[in-house]
């Protein structure tokens, strides 16, 4: 049975629930479908809750989409900060972070269909936000990352622009491109040991393009 409103709000702890269980409902019916399109009938389905709290949450459907890119982006960033601020060698904080990048992309392949068409539809002070909170820190997270690799002598010197859209290039493409398997490889879905190689193989096919003679 679907859970009224007033029953959910009367609870914080089912609030807080509440919202995280749309949100995830949500983010598994477009990881499934491998759509960016969501009805609300079936998000109802999906989290066992009443439709109507999308609006109480997030507004309307768009406001729940930008709410999930906050959710996933906003992690990506964080971790990506802390990355930069250890004291490690450089190359090894570039190989945990494409392992990272790749592993966020099989748990989310639709987050940077999602981070476009949310900067594309929005007005322009909310697509300056998107793109403030999480573009700028990521292309500046990328700047460091590369320069001190260079400076250390283990980098050649390349764009940070470039390498930024070959990284995330490398790990959407891949993950956003299940009809391909399906049609071209007769695989329905993509395995966790398929995730590991593919992880395994883009490190070390980016690594060897920047890594210093």
């Amino acid at each position: 049975m679907a859970t009224s409103g007033p029953k959910i709000v009367n609870d914080p702890n089912e609030t807080v629930g509440a919202r995280e269980q749309l949100l995830e409902a949500a983010s598994q019916i477009m990881r499934d479908g491998d759509t960016m399109d969501l009805s609300l009938s079936e998000l109802s389905l999906r989290a066992g809750l009443n439709s109507a709290l999308v609006k109480y949450y997030f507004g309307n459907k768009n406001g729940l989409m930008h709410a999930l890119l906050d959710r996933d982006m906003g992690k990506i960033v964080i971790e990506l900060n802390a990355l930069v601020a250890k004291d490690m060698p450089p190359e090894e904080k570039l190989k945990r972070h494409i392992g990272a990048t790749i592993n966020t992309y099989y748990a989310y392949p639709y987050l940077n269909r999602l981070l476009m068409r949310l900067i594309r539809d929005s007005a322009p002070v909310e697509a300056g936000r998107i793109a403030e909170r999480y573009l700028r820190p990521i292309s500046r997270a990328y700047e460091k990352l590369v320069a001190d690799g260079v400076k250390a002598g283990k980098f050649r010197d390349v764009d940070p622009q470039l390498f930024y859209f070959t990284v995330t290039g490398a790990a959407d493409r891949f993950f956003s491109a299940r009809q391909v398997l399906r049609h071209c490889y007769d695989q329905n879905d993509l395995s966790e040991e398929m995730r590991d190689a593919y992880r395994e193989h883009s490190v070390e096919l980016i690594m060897r393009g920047l890594l210093a003679d």
